[in-house]
């Protein structure tokens, strides 16, 4: 996906709560993640948090960047972050090159968005869950993340909360109700799915990862964008 985007410098290290970049403010690159986890947010007047994006190793934060968006919300590091920044033009590659890179990352990013729309508006606490463990399980597996149905959870009860829609409380109790059925094992920072194809059934997925809506599946289309 972003094989036609050059480094523009040195891999730059970010750490936890470290932002990325600031709401309104102009972005010098668009960064791809190399290792760590990030998240784009909205801070309501109140106090209350609502996490829009997740940026997991392998994706490009933002790519709307490089046709002058400046970010309307904040991104800030949930954990230490590793990402090389990119150069927006690159003059040993062609501009059309470029664009395809960008226009591919930026339709994934919403078809994600559009998938986690369906999810909060219209899913169970239970499928949320079960959707946003599916949805990191397989990006990260994507990035060559993951061991015998295993990777990385860095995210808190409360992260997921404000990923969700939901309470902590109701992340909690939602994280033991997936432990009780024998769908996943969570601790330490580290996701095991003990049942992938029943978590995947939980989420209301596919059989390749895709939202099932009825007789259409959101499927993705990266193969058809690379």
């Amino acid at each position: 996906m972003t094989s036609h985007l050059q480094p523009s410098g040195q891999r730059r290290v970010f750490r936890r709560h470290q932002y990325l970049v600031h709401e309104n403010e102009v972005p010098d690159a668009v960064f791809r993640i190399e290792g760590g986890w990030a998240c784009r947010f909205c801070l309501l007047v109140d106090g209350r948090r609502q996490i829009t994006a997740l940026y997991l190793p392998g994706d490009l934060c933002e790519p709307q960047w490089a046709l002058g968006y400046r970010p309307s919300q904040p991104v800030r590091a949930l954990t230490t972050v590793r990402a090389t920044p990119l150069n927006l033009r690159p003059r040993t590659v062609r501009p059309e090159e470029m664009e395809r890179s960008l226009w591919a990352s930026m339709a994934q990013t919403l078809e994600r968005q559009a998938n986690w729309l369906v999810s909060l508006g219209r899913k169970t606490a239970s499928e949320r869950v079960a959707s946003l463990l599916c949805d990191v399980y397989d990006r990260m597996a994507r990035f060559g993340q993951t061991h015998a149905q295993q990777c990385a959870m860095p995210l808190t009860q409360i992260d997921i909360a404000d990923l969700t829609g939901l309470t902590p409380v109701h992340v909690n109790r939602t994280l033991k109700l997936l432990r009780a059925q024998g769908l996943i094992d969570l601790r330490s920072r580290w996701l095991r799915i003990a049942d992938l194809t029943g978590l995947r059934t939980m989420a209301l997925y596919g059989t390749e990862g895709d939202i099932s809506c009825g007789s259409f599946s959101v499927k993705s289309r990266r193969k058809r964008l690379a």
